[in-house]
């Protein structure tokens, strides 16, 4: 989870101000009970408490920033972007019966063994194969093997949960971006529809709700320069080939970067601005979390299903699956329900 020594390196190239700032355990115990008064409503991203925590250093030394949102979404730089549809083409030919017996088998050894094994080959792995949470993106993977059509492969990479009305009593799920073919354009590939829904959803569903609420908690004006429109415009009207070929996306903007920063400090595996939510939630947050969802106050509130939550966060307290996205969102329905209900 630690790029600060690569980021340091990039400021010592340039000659800017660099300043490092290492969340701790006591950062995130002491933020969680803030979150429901910063977002208002539940918000779930692991990643607003980094995002709080560096807003809230930035703005001891200025007012306005400048971030990076946008960026992925108009050039194609999330890692779906460029492996979904070859495995959409690899797996989509597969009987259902044989995806499922491989996703069974995938998830025999838990996160933390898929880890071990891929330190254990990391002298020997090819550079496209050295990835970050090597164990998460093996289950994230297994959930994925079932997928009916492309489509629905998008859904089980891009959510947390895949059947998330099963958690809720007598709900169904309504109908999202992905689900609704009448309100996409005639787009030519899987990669631009993928940029189109994350663009439609993800970007200001998330991304942006995220950066917003968390720069203005501590009066610091964010701007997201990517999102200019001329920018946008302009991504859009480029071929395909110019933003992704192989496993690798943002090609355009890589090249730009070529300039000025030697590929060989920043061309590393892509990395979510994350903590180490798995192990914090056994640790120094695990009270806070088994409090909040214990089975008797769910049954008492009647909105979730106490058994899978339970069974979620058993697995994750013992191992069995890393289950800390899965765990963040029920986390934050109930620290905002405790708030303001």
């Amino acid at each position: 989870y630690d790029e600060s020594t690569h980021a340091a390196r990039v400021a010592e190239h340039l000659g800017t101000e660099h300043t490092t700032l290492v969340a701790t355990p006591a950062h995130a115990l002491d933020l969680v009970r803030q979150l429901p008064d910063i977002y208002d409503e539940p918000f779930s991203d692991a990643s607003q408490l980094p995002t709080h925590l560096v807003a809230a250093l930035t703005r001891q030394h200025v007012t306005v920033c400048l971030t990076g949102d946008g960026g992925d979404e108009s050039f194609g730089g999330y890692n779906r972007h460029f492996w979904a549809p070859s495995l959409w083409t690899r797996l989509a030919p597969l009987p259902a019966p044989l995806r499922s017996l491989a996703a069974r088998a995938m998830r025999l050894l838990p996160p933390g063994g898929w880890d071990h094994l891929f330190r254990l080959a990391d002298p020997v792995l090819p550079a496209r194969a050295k990835i970050r949470t090597p164990g998460h993106k093996a289950h994230k993977l297994a959930d994925a093997l079932d997928a009916q059509t492309r489509e629905d492969l998008y859904k089980r990479l891009a959510s947390t949960w895949p059947d998330p009305a099963a958690l809720l009593s007598g709900a169904t799920e309504p109908p999202t971006a992905p689900d609704q073919p009448e309100t996409w354009p005639p787009l030519p590939d899987f990669t631009r529809w993928m940029q189109f829904i994350d663009t439609l959803a993800y970007l200001p569903g998330d991304v942006l709700q995220k950066v917003d609420r968390a720069t203005m908690a501590v009066a610091l004006e964010s701007r997201a320069p990517f999102l200019d429109h001329h920018v946008v415009e302009f991504a859009w009207s480029l071929p395909l080939p110019l933003l992704v070929s192989g496993n690798q996306g943002k090609l355009l903007l890589r090249t730009l970067l070529d300039r000025f920063v030697p590929r060989s400090l920043v061309e590393r595996p892509k990395a979510g601005f994350d903590v180490p939510l798995d192990q914090w939630l056994r640790g120094p947050l695990r009270n806070w979390a088994a409090n909040l969802l214990e089975p008797e106050r769910l049954r008492q509130q009647g909105l979730l299903n106490p058994e899978p939550v339970r069974r979620c966060l058993a697995d994750h307290l013992a191992g069995r699956r890393n289950n800390q996205y899965r765990l963040w969102n029920l986390l934050m329905l109930e620290a905002w329900l405790e708030r303001w209900m």
